[in-house]
């Protein structure tokens, strides 16, 4: 009778002694998973430039209420302008000697019909 012996210490898979016995499988994504992680990446880009888009609409915003501002303190340089130079004409008026030499203006009468 021929018996054949199979020593307890040698691996029943095929594998040789002192290497790696795990088999890795290559893993990819799904055509599902990879259209929901291109969506997700659009959305975020997308959220970004509106985000982004609406400070540039705001400081634009924020210029122009400033240009309102700077164009009607600019007005009121110029009535003040005038109206300083009203009273300083008013002042030197006064002040004249053609002024000193008048008379002052008196109500005489009223024209009747």
């Amino acid at each position: 009778m021929n018996q054949t012996y199979i020593s307890r210490r040698q691996p029943v898979n095929s594998f040789a002694r002192n290497r790696n016995t795990v088999r890795h499988t290559k893993r990819s994504l799904g055509s599902i998973s990879q259209i929901v992680i291109v969506g997700m990446l659009t959305l975020v880009f997308g959220l970004i430039y509106v985000s982004e888009g609406t400070k540039a609409t705001s400081f634009d915003y924020e210029l122009s209420s400033v240009e309102t501002e700077i164009t009607e303190m600019t007005a009121e340089k110029e009535d003040l302008a005038v109206e300083k130079a009203r009273l300083t004409s008013v002042a030197a008026a006064k002040n004249s000697a053609v002024a000193a030499t008048m008379e002052d203006a008196t109500v005489t009468g009223y024209a009747a019909e």
